[in-house]
């Protein structure tokens, strides 16, 4: 056995350098490059191992670490979790920063390995600059915050523990059931510290994200249940879409006369105008999705999670004797709504189920029009938002989504997070190609929209478009990595829908009998002594110049229109300053949501909204 005498962190990097993927035959590298910010806690250690080379990963320079996080979750999020970039930072506050991110990633089941800087081994020099200290425990340190929001966690302390952190590190990171965000924490001087590590560990390792095959009781039990169904309802998860199983679940959908309800998560992965496609379901969802769900006596769920905006918090399905089938690699989110869990790849499941099925000749009890006069009806209504003018002349936000939907070729990428925006995304939005909804909803964590779309760009390359829609409010709250869009040369085309506010909070504020209070952004108004003076103008378009972007004043249909024509021959970040008159974002659609409203107020308003709760909280079904 040879041995290489390297440092813990040249040894990291050689290692990740020889990671390699395979899924159905095809071998990729996994790990392409590393982002980081460095700091007196990594930039001897990571940063010299980085510099001095013998790797071939490329470093890219964040601007912030939660930012730069969020790139790496829309870089291996476009990738379909086969390619990862690592994050590194240095201890204390930059190590903190990406503690957000983690928990989005493991939301979002993305891998997203992070590398922070830690404090002293040998605890000589304790206490060392931003170390936070703990009467309790000299062990303890920030580090350990991520505990809580990593799927696997490791702190190396010895340079030799390096071999079994990575193994076990890049074990959850290929995991299709389990990945999501991985933490080795990293202490200063081991960074820096040698050993004579076998050269075996820097062999070329091949991980297989092998596809799970359902077992024939599970099968049984689905077939057995799906017989029995009339009134069918497929909810297309994000599983789906990692385990590529898009054309599988639209045949089956077709073969059995079922309707597709759709997650965040799951949107865009089955092409918009297929005659089964109900739209998104549930909070966020479509009237005809709703509908069908309502209605529905067997709901079969193929790689979702079953969040609260998918079941209404549980209230959606209200046929007294709906059951359930869960199709999920993992096993948690099989077994959840005390569903028949079947804990397979989607593809494989529902190529299985559908054998068994035709030999049924099963097909569903809905009416022969039945599901497309649904659908129908919701796709004039669709038609309708996006056509939505105002009397006053100010832009509707559906009408701005509706320019958008007609502008994108459809390899191009439209992209979001938090806030209302993917509300109106899930209902409105016309996805033709799998892979061109990029939306994260599972941490629902504002300020991931121009950072992610970043991560989104180095992955798609430049023959596709990113095009992100981000509230004031997100865009406000996090857009550093804009910087390093101009940097590394990536287009994307950031519209930053001004409504003035966090407008779906303040709607949600607005419905529960709350009046408009600190969700919309007004000067502090001196006789009053409250924000509600006059609104704070922002312009965007100006910010993005300022970072070397093109930007656009935009609060016109036809300053729209002539935008997005003059954004395709900039070759750099476009920034859209669109203001929007508030509240047009779009309403409900037979959902609810369950929210703690005040059981005691003083205001009649949320006294109603407590009463109306009580009532539909017996809608609900209980697990």
């Amino acid at each position: 056995m040879g041995t290489i005498r390297l440092t813990m962190t040249q040894a990291l990097l050689k290692f990740m350098d020889n990671q390699f993927v395979s899924f159905d035959g095809k071998e990729e590298k996994f790990v392409e490059g590393v982002f980081g910010i460095f700091g007196h806690g990594c930039v001897v250690g990571i940063g010299q191992a980085l510099e001095q080379g013998d790797h071939s990963l490329t470093f890219y320079q964040g601007k912030n670490e939660q930012g730069m996080a969020h790139s790496a979750i829309g870089y291996a999020k476009e990738h379909n979790r086969r390619k990862i970039i690592p994050v590194t930072t240095s201890v204390g506050p930059g190590a903190l920063n990406l503690v957000p991110a983690a928990g989005t990633a493991t939301a979002n089941r993305i891998p997203l390995l992070l590398l922070p800087g830690d404090t002293f081994a040998t605890r000589q020099p304790d206490p060392v600059l931003q170390q936070l200290e703990f009467p309790n425990s000299m062990a303890i340190t920030a580090n350990d915050a991520f505990k809580a929001v990593c799927k696997y966690w490791d702190r190396v302390q010895r340079p030799e523990q390096l071999m079994s952190a990575c193994i076990n590190a890049f074990r959850v990171l290929t995991d299709w059931a389990d990945t999501g965000a991985v933490c080795i924490a990293m202490p200063q001087d081991v960074e820096g510290e040698a050993y004579d590590y076998p050269d075996y560990f820097f062999q070329k390792r091949v991980w297989y994200m092998d596809r799970r095959p359902i077992t024939q009781t599970a099968l049984d039990r689905a077939v057995a249940a799906i017989k029995q169904a009339k009134r069918p309802l497929l909810i297309c998860g994000g599983g789906v879409k990692y385990s590529e199983a898009w054309k599988e679940l639209s045949a089956f959908a077709s073969d059995f006369g079922m309707p597709i309800g759709e997650t965040q998560s799951g949107k865009g992965i089955v092409a918009w105008d297929h005659p089964f496609n109900a739209g998104g379901l549930g909070l966020t969802g479509t009237s005809a999705a709703n509908k069908l769900a309502k209605e529905a006596d067997l709901v079969i769920g193929v790689g979702t999670k079953f969040m609260d905006f998918t079941t209404c918090s549980k209230w959606l399905f209200q046929d007294p004797s709906v059951q359930y089938i869960s199709i999920n690699v993992g096993s948690m989110d099989a077994h959840k709504m005390d569903a028949i869990p079947v804990i397979a790849d989607a593809k494989v499941a529902l190529e299985a189920i559908a054998a068994e099925l035709k030999k049924a000749s099963y097909k569903s009890a809905y009416g022969s029009t039945e599901i497309a006069d649904t659908i129908a009806e919701w796709t004039a209504e669709c038609d309708r938002l996006y056509a939505l003018t105002r009397d006053d002349g100010r832009l509707a936000t559906s009408h701005v989504l509706g320019i958008l939907n007609k502008h994108l070729r459809p390899q191009d990428v439209i992209l979001t997070a938090g806030g209302s925006l993917p509300s109106d995304l899930q209902r409105v939005w016309r996805s033709g190609n799998p892979g061109t909804y990029h939306v994260e909803y599972g941490f629902s964590c504002m300020g991931y929209e121009v950072c992610g779309a970043v991560g989104a760009k180095m992955a798609v390359g430049q023959d596709r478009e990113i095009y992100v829609v981000v509230g004031d409010g997100s865009y406000v709250l996090m857009h550093s990595e804009l910087y390093t869009a101009v940097q590394e040369g990536l287009k994307i085309n950031i519209l930053v829908i001004d409504n003035s506010g966090w407008g779906c909070i303040e709607n949600l504020q607005n419905n529960n009998g709350t009046p408009t209070f600190g969700t919309v952004f007004k000067a502090r108004n001196p006789a009053t002594g409250q924000l509600d003076g006059p609104n704070v103008v922002v312009d965007f378009a100006k910010n993005g110049e300022s970072y070397g972007a093109k930007g656009y004043n935009i609060s016109t249909e036809a300053e729209l229109l002539a935008a997005l024509e003059d954004s395709k021959k900039e070759n750099r970040p476009c920034v859209f300053d669109i203001k929007v008159a508030p509240g047009t974002m779009t309403g409900g659609y037979g959902g609810w949501w369950r929210v703690g409203v005040a059981e005691v107020s003083t205001r009649p308003s949320v006294q109603k909204a407590y009463a109306d709760h009580v009532e539909e909280l017996k809608k609900v079904r209980q697990y």
